[in-house]
């Protein structure tokens, strides 16, 4: 038949539900023509009827009728050598499976309202040799300077995307803040709320909680802190260490914008550690240098820290 089309399964699609596959490749095809080309035979995999729910199998063919008007528009995967050198920069780690950035502060993860350049947007430029682009897991804040992981095929995509969903993966981030914790170190138990574009301390809201210990501190003035949220609310470490009065510098949410200093040009918030040892079931620790800005405040205020 004229317009017939057999595809062969890629190894990054092994398992995935027909359904999904069709999801993805054509987004017009509604479920009900899916299912009638199905029943009539015109979709097979490997020559024999199918049906929505069946898991494909990688080097499997699929045959496909004229479905042009439905197929995803081609995706502009062109990126710049300027912007290709600025996001291979990030690159930390990178083996086989995933690959970790260290993301500067003021790039937004993904796009949106008025986000010209965005990680999503470069990833075609961290294939590395391999037909797929890389798969975020997981978000940091667009202000937030530190790890980002990447999934380099399916089976990771979605092993990290349920490990970070479920709190499974340990996270330390590191702050400079304006004032310094009454305890050098503690748990900060407190649940948050989304009010307007700001989370709030609420008894209603999500638990919260975050581990933190107190690094070093210029008297009560600044404090350098070590932060590891045990779950995920937006904004959680800046809510809680201002909770402490220990609001991050740069912070102008959730800080103080009246700090008279230079320091709060940018926040100093920094996702320096990341522990994936149970999803790549090895030993696997990632670090992220702080930025040139970050080091250079904390030496400015005499403050200790050694990156082991």
């Amino acid at each position: 038949m004229a317009g017939v089309s057999v595809v062969k399964v890629k190894n990054d699609d092994d398992g995935i539900r027909l359904n999904r596959w069709f999801l993805r490749e054509y987004p017009s095809l509604s479920l009900s023509r899916l299912q009638k080309l199905l029943r009539t035979k015109q979709i097979k995999v490997d020559g024999k009827r199918a049906e929505t729910s069946t898991r494909l199998i990688a080097g499997q063919e699929i045959r496909i009728p004229p479905l042009d008007n439905e197929k995803a528009p081609l995706k502009n995967d062109f990126v710049s050598k300027a912007d290709e050198k600025f996001i291979k920069d990030m690159v930390v780690f990178k083996d086989e499976n995933i690959i970790v950035l260290n993301k500067p502060s003021g790039i937004a993860v993904q796009g949106g309202t008025n986000q010209e350049k965005h990680i999503d947007g470069l990833l075609d430029a961290l294939k590395f040799g391999l037909e797929e682009r890389p798969r975020l897991t997981h978000r940091i804040d667009k202000e937030t300077s530190g790890l980002l992981v990447l999934a380099r095929n399916r089976k990771y995509a979605l092993a990290l995307t349920k490990a970070f969903r479920e709190h499974a993966i340990k996270k330390t981030y590191l702050a400079l803040s304006e004032g310094c914790p009454k305890k050098e170190a503690g748990e900060i138990k407190a649940n948050l709320e989304k009010v307007g574009e700001k989370m709030i301390v609420s008894d209603g809201g999500q638990r919260a909680v975050t581990e933190y210990e107190v690094l070093d501190s210029l008297q009560t003035k600044f404090s350098l802190i070590k932060a590891s949220p045990l779950t995920g609310r937006t904004h959680q470490i800046r809510v809680h260490l201002a909770l402490l009065g220990a609001s991050i510098v740069g912070d102008r949410k959730y800080g103080n914008r009246n700090l008279s200093t230079d320091l709060a040009s940018k926040l100093h918030l920094h996702a320096w550690q990341i522990d994936l040892s149970e999803v790549m079931n090895k030993k696997c620790v990632v670090k992220a240098p702080l930025p040139d800005y970050f080091k250079k405040d904390i030496d400015f205020l005499g403050l200790n820290f050694k990156e082991k």
